[in-house]
């Protein structure tokens, strides 16, 4: 049986490694300093991450929660949003996931909000079945485009973020 819980710091390295195999595109540290801000203020995206874990008391699976003023094609401006959803590969088809979004419903009608949205890559027809199989209906399409503007403080920006001296900025 799968119990649902908030995430505690005791969770971290579990909480890491998940959201690693998750969104492998970002890197540890990345995700390592998204789980330290959680902790240090709980005031950021996520407000609430929800650990499943099964009967021996590992972890199996998270979502990450937040408040947003708009998602798409919702009516309300208070809305309860999916950030992320995952649960381990040994544990899938065995109905951790839809316990996870079953609290999370819960979690969205505690904070007073009458909509709950996620969202998915466009290839990503394995989630959007997920979605659809636990009462998620699917409204909207989008392509995002970005195009950089300043190179140069584009290049600054994404070095004060990875902690690197700008050229601008004598080292000790």
């Amino acid at each position: 049986m799968t119990h649902i819980r908030p995430v505690t710091v005791a969770d971290s390295k579990d909480w890491l490694l998940m959201r690693c195999a998750l969104w492998p595109e970002g890197s540890e540290a990345e995700h390592r300093d998204e789980i330290e801000r959680f902790f240090a203020d709980q005031l950021g995206n996520p407000l609430q991450v929800l650990l499943a874990v099964d009967d021996t008391g590992a972890p199996v699976g998270f979502v990450e929660l937040s408040l947003r003023s708009y998602a798409e094609d919702c009516l309300t401006d208070r809305v309860a949003y999916l950030e992320g959803w995952y649960v381990v590969p040994e544990a899938r088809r065995r109905g951790v996931g839809k316990a996870l979004v079953r609290a999370a419903e819960e979690w969205a009608r505690e904070q007073g909000c009458a909509e709950f949205a996620s969202d998915a890559l466009l290839d990503n027809h394995t989630s959007a079945a997920a979605h659809r199989a636990l009462g998620f209906e699917e409204t909207v399409q989008i392509r995002c485009f970005r195009k950089v503007v300043d190179p140069t403080k584009l290049r600054l920006d994404i070095s004060r973020r990875a902690g690197v001296n700008s050229p601008d900025k004598e080292s000790d």
